[in-house]
């Protein structure tokens, strides 16, 4: 009987073996350079120049290979964005990729490469809030040419991606649509840039706090010497920095005519939301993300990188299906009325939008 265990434990070890020898070979044979652009980018959502300018700056973050059948670091990278462009589990993306991989390889490859692109100077690079008064009207002049409202410097609102159920502080997470969720606050340009993420409060945190909380909302308070301001829903509380809708405005009248177009240039971060999904569609919230709150911040993080490259570099997203949309639909969670006191700030935010109601009125 002992004989026979280790003879089929022998066998076993030989199976792996050979399993992880073919792998070794399908990946030696991967050759980028073959695989035609148009399937490239449909993989990998990446352009293969964007790829090649990505792997210069985050393969010397990359833990280094410290054996000669290690893992190369440009398959750690396309491994990661075709798990983050698919959404599948880590196992599919390990079969299916062109470099085939055991699961636990490929959820090393996602951790290392997400780590990296988590990276303090990668982020900087990728997702820049404007500091600069001249990076401001840039963004200012844009709005205006396409929306016709001075001074919006982004829309703001927040999306959930969903998660499985944290081992701690699961009701941290545990969202108002009965599921568990990284709540993640996200500003926008005019032209889908994403100028500031946060992804890390968890689904029963309100839109309101995450703001309060932000560094960004401290920024803006300190911009007393020029009108700039974030477009938001009823969500967030109206502040001169934050012009949100007037409440049961009249259709045919100047508060209705504003909340109109606000409501139109707002949209642009619904749709900076849809292409960000549909290109990465790991964050996807009708599929969840199998890892800690940590490290699905750190992924999400990871996927508003690549979208900023791509963006930029004017890469089509793939178009959400109708079943995708109506599930993002049904899933995220409504926003809920911020506070209506009467501080001083609330004042000035109602005099502010009140000046900006009647300016767009002159330029009709």
């Amino acid at each position: 009987m002992a004989a026979r265990h280790f003879l089929v434990e022998a066998a076993m070890r030989e199976e792996r073996t050979e399993r992880q020898r073919n792998r070794r070979r399908l990946r030696l044979q991967l050759d980028v350079e073959h695989i035609p652009d148009l399937e490239f980018v449909r993989n990998y959502r990446l352009s293969r120049e964007l790829f090649e300018q990505l792997c210069q700056d985050i393969i010397p973050i990359l833990p280094p290979k410290m054996r000669k059948h290690g893992i190369e670091p440009t398959h750690k990278i396309l491994t990661a964005l075709q798990f983050f462009a698919r959404g599948s589990y880590q196992g599919s993306v390990g079969q299916n990729m062109d470099a085939p991989m055991a699961q636990q390889t490929v959820s090393r490859c996602l951790r290392e490469v997400t780590s990296a692109l988590n990276a303090p100077n990668i982020l900087r690079k990728h997702i820049k809030f404007p500091q600069t008064r001249s990076d401001r009207m840039s963004i200012k002049q844009r709005f205006y040419e396409k929306y016709g409202i001075p001074g919006v410097i982004g829309c703001i609102d927040c999306t959930h991606v969903a998660i499985v159920r944290p081992v701690e502080h699961e009701e941290q997470f545990f969202n108002r649509k009965h599921f568990h969720s990284i709540n993640t606050q996200v500003i926008c340009d005019s032209d889908l840039l994403i100028t500031n993420v946060d992804a890390g409060y968890g689904g029963a945190t309100h839109d309101a706090y995450i703001w309060r909380e932000s560094e960004i909302r401290s920024h803006l308070e300190s911009l007393q010497s020029e009108t700039s301001y974030l477009l938001g829903d009823s969500g967030y509380a109206l502040r001169e920095y934050m012009m949100t809708p007037v409440d049961n405005a009249i259709e045919d009248s100047p508060e209705g005519r504003y909340n109109s177009l606000q409501k139109r240039a707002r949209s642009t971060i619904e749709r900076t939301f849809g292409v960000l999904k549909g290109r990465w569609r790991c964050l996807l919230s009708a599929r969840e993300l199998h890892y800690c709150p940590a490290t699905a911040g750190q992924i999400i993080l990871a996927c508003c990188v690549l979208h900023n490259i791509c963006v930029r570099a004017g890469i089509e997203a793939p178009e959400l299906l109708q079943d995708d949309i109506d599930s993002e639909r049904t899933r995220q969670v409504a926003s809920q009325a911020a506070s209506s006191s009467t501080s001083q700030a609330l004042q000035a935010g109602r005099r502010a939008r009140l000046t900006l109601i009647q300016t767009l009125e002159r330029h009709r």
